[in-house]
């Protein structure tokens, strides 16, 4: 009990603040996240309304994000007979942060790495790397979510 006493002590007293609870939820929600075209986009974009506490609509909005998705598929496993059975699937997204007027707040990009394997099923294939994605999409959304809140936390 005493160490745990002691250790919550050091923390005050080394600068740390928890960012959550940290009262970021009026600029989080704040913000609209831009639409995007590509299914990993729809499943980023949603992920993001989600953890921003947003909802989704531009009206009453202060910022805009804006954001850019590159994937790619790297076959990493292979048998005997050269077939690929493992793929790695890299989503990047670079984002940006401005206020409703275009003027550029904050920048970045994340990166989301998975892997699926490829099956004898097409079908099964095909549901692999989707839900791959998806995890990707997901992984992102909280990193940026993370940038964001850290942002506005140094800004206070």
């Amino acid at each position: 009990m005493v160490l745990i006493i002691a250790l919550c002590a050091l923390m005050a007293a080394c600068g740390f603040h928890p960012m959550y609870g940290a009262g970021l939820s009026p600029q989080l929600s704040s913000i609209y996240v831009e639409p995007l075209a590509e299914r990993d986009g729809y499943e980023l974009r949603n992920t993001l309304i989600d953890l921003l506490g947003s909802n989704g609509e531009m009206r009453g909005k202060r910022y805009r994000l804006t954001l850019t998705l590159r994937e790619s598929n790297q076959g990493v496993a292979l048998r005997g007979d050269a077939a690929i059975t493992r793929y790695n699937d890299t989503l990047a997204a670079n984002f940006t942060l401005t206020d409703m007027n275009g003027k550029v707040i904050t920048e970045g990009s994340q990166t989301g790495l998975t892997a699926y394997n490829v099956t004898s099923s097409p079908y099964a294939t095909m549901m692999a790397q989707q839900d791959a994605d998806k995890r990707a999409a997901q992984d992102i959304a909280e990193h940026i979510r993370l940038d964001l809140a850290a942002y506005f936390r140094q800004r206070r």
